[in-house]
């Protein structure tokens, strides 16, 4: 490991307090060695290609810094490193930029001219050190995978980041630089996969080859951390899925056992609630990828309970009171923009529901929801969103009873009626259309009014219907259309 470049030297973190303060930027020069002098007075005859550190003293305004500047350049000195970090006097720095001789000062002289020799002759004791203080991080630093990046990134005095399969951010802050000055080690070819990875600064060798070995030591355990934490978040998952599962299937009211664990989720069942759905393909691993979600409603302001729920997510929002038309308007904006956030990387098809009140409401809402993102799948130029109050609970309905979920349902109610004497479908569709006029329906379909009660009567007796309930009205008025539409 052949010499330092000053500007990679300059970013390394034993550098930190150098200031820069004449010569210009440092390029693309190198340093091959390290002479120090204790003083202005100091010979650089033999400082060819070195930095030469005046550790003690270097008084600004003494001329004879002047003449060492001179014979330095003269000599071939790479930089001179100068004790104390106040500025030049303007003749002095004047001349280090005409004779294009860089500058620095630091108030610790010694100790960075010490730094930048152990860089320089001594990088297999700089990669013992740092893999040393590595395995003790990682033996001791608690928490979970992020705050054992944040750990690593203490003990290495350089960014650090666990990125995913795709060079995504998963742990870390701002951004990984391009090669060269990123460093990756992959963290296996089994999931969850992803790569650990650390900024360095370009041209000193002995942190590259020690920030190296550091990773391939702090592998092992962000694998061990992160394998981990995916047993807790799946566990979790879980939880919160068979949770949603049995307060959408109790009915009302919710039995008090089922309240308190709601409670101690940190959920409230009372209140007014509106359910969004989002659906994504089922290569989608949603316990995975829920974090994303979270931050996506988080940036887009939108407090809401995010459940893993087959392909995706449900999530509702509550408020304490009824919300208003501005709040509504204001709720919808913000799920439209999460899922607008998602677009790069989880493109998904949203809908939300009505506000209902308590928790009926909330699995009358959630329905509504889950609808409007089947519905949304299919709307491209809405940008696979749909809100049910914007669309019309009308247009969802009819739509719903287009799907291929609903036409199966459909044709096992209506099976009793097939291949029976009198065309008992069509009778029961015209039938419901006419708001249950006996009239109106034997003049569409052109017979008798007794011939119409009789077949109604026999419709009742082979469906055990009754026709005067408004939800198995309406139940069986969707499922004549949906048949109708397919016939």
């Amino acid at each position: 490991m052949n010499g330092l470049e000053l500007a990679g030297l300059l970013a390394h973190p034993d550098w930190a307090a150098v200031l820069p303060l004449a010569g210009g930027a440092p390029g693309a020069a190198r340093i091959e060695s390290v002479v120090t002098t204790a003083d202005v007075h100091g010979d650089p005859a033999a400082a060819g290609g070195a930095l030469l550190a005046v550790v003690v003293s270097a008084p600004r305004d003494d001329w004879h810094l002047d003449v060492l500047l001179r014979r330095a350049v003269a000599a071939g000195v790479a930089a001179v490193l100068l004790a104390g970090a106040e500025p030049l006097q303007p003749a002095t720095r004047l001349l280090a930029e005409r004779i294009g001789l860089p500058v620095f000062g630091a108030d610790d002289a010694l100790a960075a001219a010490l730094a930048a020799a152990r860089l320089l002759h001594e990088s297999d004791r700089v990669i013992a050190a740092l893999v040393t203080r590595t395995a003790a991080a990682c033996a001791t630093a608690s928490g979970g995978v992020d705050a054992l990046v944040a750990e690593l990134a203490r003990t290495w005095r350089h960014p650090v980041w666990l990125l995913d399969p795709a060079g995504s951010v998963v742990a870390g802050t701002g951004e990984p630089p391009e090669e060269p000055a990123l460093l990756e080690v992959p963290l296996g070819p089994e999931p969850p996969g992803g790569r650990l990875a650390a900024a360095v600064p370009v041209g000193v060798p002995a942190e590259t080859a020690a920030v190296r070995a550091a990773l391939g030591v702090a592998a092992g355990t962000v694998r061990q951390r992160m394998a981990e934490q995916r047993l807790t978040v799946e566990r979790d998952a879980r939880l919160r899925t068979a949770l949603l599962s049995e307060i959408l299937q109790a009915g009302d009211p919710v039995p008090a056992a089922l309240r308190r664990r709601a409670l101690d989720a940190g959920w409230s069942l009372d209140g007014w609630h509106i359910g969004i759905r989002m659906d994504v393909p089922p290569s989608v691993d949603a316990v995975a990828a829920r974090e994303r979600v979270l931050r996506a409603m988080e940036s887009a302001r939108l407090r809401a309970v995010v459940v893993e729920l087959g392909s995706g997510w449900s999530a509702w929002t509550t408020f304490a009171h009824e919300p208003g038309a501005t709040e509504l308007q204001q709720h919808a904006t913000a799920a439209r923009r999460a899922q607008w956030l998602l677009r790069t990387s989880l493109p998904t098809s949203t809908g939300v529901g009505r506000v209902h009140r308590d928790a009926a409401g909330l699995a009358r809402s959630l329905g509504e929801a889950g609808d409007a993102a089947r519905l949304a799948a299919e709307r491209s130029a809405s940008g696979r969103f749909v809100h049910v109050d914007r669309l019309g609970l009308g247009a969802l309905l009819l739509a719903w009873t287009r799907t291929d979920t609903f036409l199966p349902a459909a044709r096992s109610m209506l099976e009793p009626l097939q291949g029976r004497p009198g065309d008992l479908i069509r009778t029961l569709t015209t039938f419901l259309d006419a708001e249950s006029s006996l009239t109106e329906t034997a003049a569409v379909l052109g017979v008798h009014r007794n011939t119409v009660a009789t077949r109604v009567d026999r419709i009742r007796d082979l469906l055990g219907i009754d026709l005067g309930d408004p939800d198995e009205r309406l139940a069986v008025h969707l499922a004549c259309r949906s048949v109708s539409f397919h016939s």
